[in-house]
């Protein structure tokens, strides 16, 4: 059988000896949440469904196609390891299961993890047997859960309004990984465009030498060997300067050697600052014109069918004249932001906070965890120009958020990661930020221009020009219009979108120009986000459908959002 999304999960971490485990698996529900209890993992051959990973039940691709909750499913497959590949430590590798998992090899247990968006993996060695051994996995997933991060995932049986089919369990790619007992564990690149120069501090397991190499399009930029004690830190001065830029993603090869281990991954040379009104990439000012992207798929649900998926999206966005994508309440998958790398298409980075409880203390010890592993997953992609850990933190009636959760995780996110800007909580209220940014999907362009008349006076809306305790004010900062348009294409009960549909093609064009131009007009914009690249179910208020068919023709978009030069 073919196996679906083979290509190597993560380009930026490669090593030449891996395998795939996606295909057929073994499923089943398990709605009483007792599969540990039953001791199922020693008795797969219980398990009564097939499924194809590593698509989600809810989906088509998966085989299941099942929609409704899913209190808990369990998987089931086995793998053959040779003789030779026992002579190596054998690591197994899930890039995301949601939410809650729980890992056996050969009935025993060898991991667990909690958080639905982020990789994790176990040294299963001294679990795996030469021959056939059996993986079991348990997951269990509830997105009613104020403490769950669920992103767009409905909280009803059915989508509405912008919430969408869940994904319940394994959805993406499942592999294992065969190393060295001395080996690399991590690394992070911290590059200098202005010197041209690269610096990578990482971790080891062991105790030698280790070696940097760099090239550019094959040939050779640059190489330095130092001394690891279990860290390493090693800057690598380049003989040629390729800059990565917005529309050109410049990409160095870069290879790690650490005793018989081997590491393929590659780095882009580029900074990124914010100044008072103007963001910059590599000193200069770079103004963001990008598409609200949410990375659903009508097949896949939350996983492309294939990698070609993931390139077309980014293409289609380029071909409307985008420049880059705010990536909307999904962690997405490292060969996205890997074609994103090397496509030069600035992105967000952000999690999908929506479905928690801002109000509540314990959040942030929730939030943290699974948002720092985000930050550390994805450091160093170079299209990644922003990270913006929340959204919309609304407050209700006896029920305001805390503004120490948007504070401290701003404060963590700098702690981790000083190279970008971040929004503490893009859109509505900001407490600590390094962008002012607003949503606002007024759909008059002449009261949209009013609304951002009065900078120079300190007055952004009423909605942000409050001086409410705990709260950053305006102070004349640069704006970024991170939401803004929607607008709705259908106009009747089952679809959704922003204000009133458009009478006619026409009219829908006249509407986003006269929107559009009001951002690129106004000075103290450094960059707009419109919503959104294609329709998702039933919100109709993308430029494109969901199954990635144009609406109108790409080049009116294209010359609208490219018009004006700043």
């Amino acid at each position: 059988m073919n196996i679906p999304r083979n290509e190597h999960p993560n380009p930026q971490w490669e090593r030449k000896d891996w395998l795939c485990l996606n295909g057929k698996w073994k499923f089943d529900f398990d709605f009483s949440r007792s599969a540990a209890a039953r001791k199922l993992y020693e008795h797969t051959e219980l398990l009564t469904k097939e499924i194809i990973v590593p698509f989600c039940p809810e989906s088509a691709l998966s085989g299941i196609g099942y929609t409704d909750f899913m209190p808990a499913v369990v998987y089931s497959r086995t793998f053959e390891l040779s003789g030779e590949q026992m002579k190596k430590r054998i690591i197994i590798h899930f890039g995301a299961v949601d939410y809650k998992c729980t890992v056996y090899v050969n009935s025993a247990e060898v991991c667990s993890h909690s958080g639905g968006y982020t990789p994790f993996e176990a040294d299963i060695t001294e679990f795996v047997n030469r021959g056939e051994n059996t993986v079991f996995v348990y997951a269990e997933d509830d997105s009613r859960n104020s403490f769950q991060c669920s992103g767009k995932q409905s909280m009803r049986m059915e989508s509405y309004g912008s919430n969408y089919t869940r994904t319940t369990g394994i959805w993406q790619s499942v592999w294992l990984e065969f190393v060295p007992q001395k080996r690399i564990l991590s690394a992070k690149y911290y590059t200098d465009p202005f010197s041209g120069a690269i610096t990578v501090i990482g971790k080891t397991v062991g105790k030698g030498e280790i070696s940097v190499y760099t090239s550019f399009e094959n040939q050779p930029t640059g190489e330095e060997t130092s001394f690891s004690d279990g860290t390493f830190c090693i800057a690598v001065k380049l003989s040629r300067k390729e800059l990565w830029e917005a529309g050109c993603g410049r990409l160095y090869d870069l290879r790690l050697n650490f005793g018989e281990d081997t590491v393929y991954s590659y780095f882009g040379l580029r900074s990124v600052s914010v100044e008072q009104k103007s963001f910059n990439i590599n000193g200069k000012t770079c103004f963001q014109r990008l598409v609200l992207d949410q990375g659903f798929y009508p097949d896949g649900i939350y996983t492309a069918p294939d990698d070609a998926a993931l390139l077309n999206d980014i293409k289609i966005s380029l071909g409307l004249g985008f420049n880059g994508a705010r990536l909307h309440q999904k962690v997405f998958e490292p060969r996205f932001l890997y074609h994103c790398d090397r496509m030069g298409y600035m992105v967000w980075g952000e999690y999908p906070s929506r479905g928690i409880d801002y109000s509540a203390e314990d959040t942030l010890s929730v939030f943290i965890k699974e948002w720092s592993e985000a930050v550390e997953r994805d450091f160093n992609h170079p299209s990644i120009v922003c990270w913006c850990p929340l959204n919309e933190t609304w407050e209700y009636v006896e029920r305001e958020h805390h503004n120490g959760l948007l504070s401290s995780v701003y404060r963590l996110t700098k702690g981790m990661d000083e190279t970008r800007p971040c929004i503490d909580a893009s859109g509505n209220y900001h407490a600590l930020t390094d962008i002012f940014d607003v949503h606002d999907y007024e759909q008059d362009a002449e009261k949209f221009e009013e609304y951002y008349s009065r900078i120079d006076e300190g007055i952004v809306l009423d909605l942000v020009a409050r001086n409410k305790r705990g709260y950053q004010k305006y102070m004349g900062e640069a704006l970024f219009m991170s939401e803004y348009g929607g607008i709705r294409w259908i106009n009747d009960d089952d679809s959704w979108g922003y204000g009133n549909a458009p009478k006619s093609e026409k009219e829908f064009i006249e509407r986003y120009k006269g929107l559009t131009e009001v951002i690129l007009k106004n000075s103290y914009m450094i960059g707009f986000c419109y919503t959104q690249l294609y329709d998702i179910e039933q919100e109709k208020n993308g430029l494109y459908t969901y199954d990635r068919k144009a609406k109108f023709d790409p080049e009116i978009f294209k010359k609208i959002n490219t018009a004006i030069e700043r």
